[in-house]
């Protein structure tokens, strides 16, 4: 042991070193550390800096917030739209996984990390949207890895992509890593899309893709995606739809904004999440044609250098599809879901307040103002309602906003207090 310390301590010498520079600390170059400084009190000031409250209680309607008081708090700011984040018959699967198939698969997918039931779950979510048309499925991570994934794999140089204005950062980062030629269509204006798929064709564009949140989930907005499949069939194209805030609770089973607009199998792609209706926990997917979904396992990278979906949340979104896919289960949760959305929007107009959105369960109240939207969200949770400010960058500026989601967890008593709650702080902050 004593010669092995002298060899490594000869060879630290003749290096240069010593032991002693193991105590060393990284240091931020100058220009950084002020560049850094500077911008996060510029949001300070301006109201945008984001903090993140800590929850000490699992994810449902009535929640615990890390603070001074340990009185519950209503939750409406949780992508929780079906009220699956604590159902039981979702845990319990997700345990029965864990237990059964192991934590994980420490594997990416094409090497070791393909169990039966990844594969069982990738035809499950096929099925879930139907066998008219042919097609299979791939899982990710996250649906901002399947986002991140489909362009780059799919388009080329010679290729172009057209995308909303006001599509999510993950479709944008997507296409940032793509090569294809990009154009951009104003917020749901077909007749731009229409105009910007000209362009890609007068610019020789062979393959050309339309991307477009099915739900814009800041405004609450749903696209008008059977006026685009109209435009992408004139022009050749495909249609990509991020149906992220819309699986499990849009459309009347609950197949998403394809089965709102009655277009699902006019749709070619579909990326979407098993972290929000579907179990909340984490995951994603693409599902489409079988040809583009071969391409995608070969060539997507966040697919091939990812680890797999752990067993537990493999269990638990095939117990929450189950409950979508079940009459019996699914028709109570959407009935409560919408009749809360309508609740909440109809006392809040009448109470004077501009709200966003329409036939969702996000319902934006419009404020203006950073710091407003904040001290509004500050003295809602003092009040027992947990909801977030957003602002700028996530928002445009000057359009701050508290976005309020619904979900069929909430009474209708709850619901009502939430709306007595924002009565009462927006006429103190003179909102209304």
């Amino acid at each position: 042991m004593q010669q092995r310390l002298s060899r490594c301590l000869s060879s630290a010498a003749a290096q240069g070193s010593s032991p002693s520079s193991n105590a060393r600390t990284a240091r931020l170059p100058e220009v950084l550390e002020e560049r850094v400084s500077q911008a996060l009190e510029g949001m300070r000031r301006s109201g945008t800096f984001k903090t993140e409250r800590i929850i000490t209680t699992p994810q449902s309607s009535s929640i615990k917030v890390q603070n001074d008081s340990d009185k519950p708090v209503l939750n409406f700011c949780a992508n929780n739209y079906l009220g699956l984040a604590d159902r039981p018959e979702v845990i319990q699967r997700a345990d029965e996984y864990l237990h059964k198939w192991g934590n994980g698969l420490s594997s990416v997918r094409f090497i070791c990390g393909t169990q039966s039931i990844h594969k069982e779950l990738e035809s499950q979510i096929s099925d879930f949207y139907g066998t008219a048309y042919p097609r299979d499925t791939i899982l990710y991570a996250s649906c901002f890895d399947a986002n991140a994934g489909v362009f780059e794999s799919l388009l080329t140089e010679q290729d172009a992509i057209i995308s909303d204005s006001l599509n999510h950062a993950s479709i944008i980062d997507g296409v940032r890593l793509c090569k294809a030629k990009r154009f951009r269509y104003a917020n749901g204006n077909v007749a731009d899309l229409e105009r910007q798929l000209q362009l890609a064709d007068e610019a020789g564009c062979r393959v050309k893709m339309v991307a477009t949140d099915g739900v814009f989930s800041m405004d609450g907005v749903i696209a008008p995606l059977r006026d685009i499949c109209d435009v992408v069939e004139r022009h050749g194209a495909i249609l990509l739809v991020d149906d992220a805030h819309a699986t499990g609770f849009v459309g009347d089973t609950g197949r998403g904004t394809g089965e709102y607009w009655g277009i699902i199998n006019r749709v070619h792609l579909v990326n979407s999440t098993l972290g929000k209706a579907l179990g909340g926990a984490s995951g994603g997917y693409t599902t489409g044609h079988p040809l583009l979904i071969s391409m995608l396992r070969n060539t997507s990278r966040p697919y091939l250098f990812s680890n797999t979906l752990a067993p537990s949340v493999v269990g638990a979104a095939a117990a929450a599809i189950d409950l979508v896919g079940d009459p019996k289960t699914r028709a109570p949760l959407l009935d409560q879901l919408w009749s809360n959305a309508t609740l909440f929007r109809s006392r809040m107009q009448d109470a004077g307040f501009v709200l966003a959105g329409k036939d969702h369960a996000i319902i934006p109240v419009m404020l203006g103002d950073a710091r407003v939207a904040s001290q509004m969200a500050d003295s809602l949770l003092a009040r027992g309602i947990y909801v977030i400010g957003f602002s700028y960058p996530v928002v445009p500026k000057d359009k701050a906003r508290i976005r309020v989601q619904l979900s069929a967890a909430h009474s209708t008593d709850q619901v009502n207090h939430a709306v007595d709650s924002f009565i009462e702080v927006g006429r103190e902050l003179g909102v209304i």
